[in-house]
């Protein structure tokens, strides 16, 4: 397949105006969504966020888009809630640069302190076998997969449910989290920056992937689940302090919700 120029219109979504950057042909309608400048209290931002489509995609679509990602510098994200907040400009876009000022472990160790600072200390017992004492990370999963064969199959899983295609200048899905603004988790964690350097983590170390976004979820695509219930414990600890109500509102307690997740190819998350 011969390689396709940007359009004008996703041009705009590059600092350095997307020169030498191709898509394959046939991207379906779209526009680019700025940021409401009502909703981010700032001035409106030189470039848009990002680019979505018109109508929904299938999951072939997305997987196109991410073969084509070191082509084009486009990462492809499933649009949940297309109206809000995505179309409405619900979003506050983030510089990527700031992602490296952070560390996955940084963040769960304050997560952790803060959280167990504030718990009944007969509610620790949710946190067991760990307690008060924060883990640190887990150790690596074991590849069972390509990383983006699996995506490619999560995309397959989550498109029926109707969403539109998104499109962001990112050099990786974790990245696209910060630069198209997303607020999903703002309940949680007023800043989506620090949130992106522990997605960025578990895309070394699990081989994640971001495939879809909503307004208060995401679904990462997942190569290198933990394979034993001690390993899958220790990645619980960590989904905690990123997502509390996945633990909190599901199982319960973390041996409840390892049990969810080992050998699981997707993580998917949900903030109240």
């Amino acid at each position: 397949m011969d390689d396709h120029q940007l359009p004008p219109e996703l041009c705009q979504l590059f600092a350095d105006g997307g020169g030498g950057r191709g898509l394959p042909p046939g991207l379906p309608a779209g526009d680019v969504v700025w940021p409401d400048p009502a909703y981010t209290r700032q001035i409106v931002p030189a470039r848009p966020a990002f680019w979505m489509s018109d109508e929904p995609a299938a999951g072939e679509d997305w997987s196109l888009m991410r073969t084509w990602h070191r082509h084009s510098g486009l990462w492809p994200v499933l649009l949940d809630e297309s109206a809000q907040p995505w179309a409405i400009g619900q979003i506050v876009p983030d510089d990527p640069m700031l992602i490296g000022h952070f560390t996955a472990e940084g963040f769960m160790t304050e997560v952790w302190q803060e959280w167990v600072s504030q718990m009944p200390r007969d509610a620790l017992a949710e946190l067991e076998p760990f307690g008060g004492l924060c883990p640190g990370l887990a150790p690596p999963g074991v590849p069972r997969a390509e990383p983006g064969d699996v995506a490619d199959w999560l995309a397959r899983e989550l498109a029926p449910k109707g969403m539109p295609l998104g499109l962001v200048a990112a050099g990786r899905g974790a990245d696209a989290l910060a630069v198209m603004g997303w607020q999903g988790a703002l309940h949680h964690n007023e800043w989506m920056v620090p949130m992106a350097a522990v997605v960025r983590s578990w895309e070394d170390r699990f081989g994640a992937r971001v495939v879809s976004v909503g307004f208060n979820t995401l679904d990462l695509s997942v190569a290198a689940p933990p394979a034993d219930i001690e390993h899958a414990l220790h990645v619980a600890a960590e989904h905690w302090t990123f997502c509390p109500d996945n633990v909190v509102q599901g199982p319960g307690d973390l041996q409840g919700y390892a049990e969810q997740i080992l050998g699981a190819y997707a993580w998917s998350f949900w903030w109240d």
